[in-house]
């Protein structure tokens, strides 16, 4: 019998659903690999960090939409994903495969499967990183982007939760591009994908914590909270009116293409943007806040 779009999209949204609770019954074979483990120590642990070594001595604790981001955190990490979106990504992966005849082998500008396996690692985190700082541009350059991407840039205090908090639509945006750059990449070992996986969500929750950390050269090469703040800083130079310090886990892309902003030390400046007093504050209205048709 011939498998449907159809099929596919149930036993992807059965599948994960399965997996999901392994992960949060904590069942999940090899141990490490439970992303849901990971993130809360993850996450538990950075917060210590913030509430014992603050770079913000008079931020609270439970800072301004605390409770906010975390529930954004597991939201767009299993609810969403759960709800709708893996089952939708694989669906579309197997459409994209039908249409270029099921071998997406032959547009590999490389095959990684015969290099060291810290190579891989090493280029597929690189690679990775690139597009999304492209991606990321492209969220602030073009104004429908914009309009999901605001969600993240609403955060008014800074903390490691606020790393999770944005749109939806953003994962709908993001992961059709990561898609295609392992494709380009071509085969390679997928528990470097794993791997790749912790080390970005490990930085990007540093990036947006409560921390101050002297990176020395290294600032350089990796994004930072010093460098990330400045992304989220409410009033920005003129000729950078776009945004700047697009920066992944990566910062290197920046300073090569002088989209790098760090004047100062910048750790009271306003967050946000331009009219964000009136932007929606609760999550169910931010949910759909980018479809609204702008009079």
């Amino acid at each position: 019998m011939e498998v449907t779009y159809w099929d596919i999209f149930l036993n992807s949204f059965v599948e994960f659903g399965s997996y999901t609770w392994k992960e949060i019954s904590l069942q999940t074979s090899p141990w490490y690999v439970n992303y849901f483990v990971w993130l809360t120590i993850l996450s538990l642990f950075l917060w210590s960090i913030e509430i014992i070594f603050p770079w913000r001595r008079n931020q609270s604790v439970f800072r301004k939409d605390f409770w906010l981001d975390l529930f954004y955190m597991y939201f767009n990490f299993y609810l969403f994903k759960l709800i709708i979106f893996m089952a939708f990504s694989t669906v579309t992966e197997h459409w994209f495969t039908d249409i270029v005849g099921g071998d997406v082998s032959k547009f590999a500008l490389i095959d990684l499967s015969d290099f060291p396996n810290w190579l891989q690692l090493a280029i597929f985190f690189v690679a990775l990183d690139f597009v999304q700082w492209i991606t990321h541009i492209c969220l602030h350059r073009f104004k429908f982007l914009w309009r999901f991407h605001q969600v993240h840039h609403s955060v008014k205090e800074m903390g490691f939760a606020a790393h999770f908090r944005y749109h939806w639509m953003e994962n709908v945006i993001y992961t059709p591009v990561k898609y295609m750059a392992m494709m380009l990449i071509g085969n390679f070992n997928p528990e470097q994908a794993f791997i790749v996986y912790y080390i970005s969500i490990a930085i990007g929750h540093l990036n947006h914590a409560n921390i101050r950390i002297n990176y020395g050269w290294l600032r350089f090469l990796f994004n930072n909270p010093r460098m990330h703040i400045w992304h989220h800083s409410k009033v920005l130079p003129g000729e950078k009116k776009y945004g700047v310090n697009f920066g992944i886990s990566l910062s290197c892309w920046d300073y090569i293409f002088r989209t790098s902003y760090v004047p100062a030390d910048g750790r009271d400046i306003p967050l946000g943007f331009e009219g964000d007093e009136r932007f929606p504050k609760s999550f169910f209205k931010q949910l759909w806040v980018g479809f609204k048709i702008k009079s």
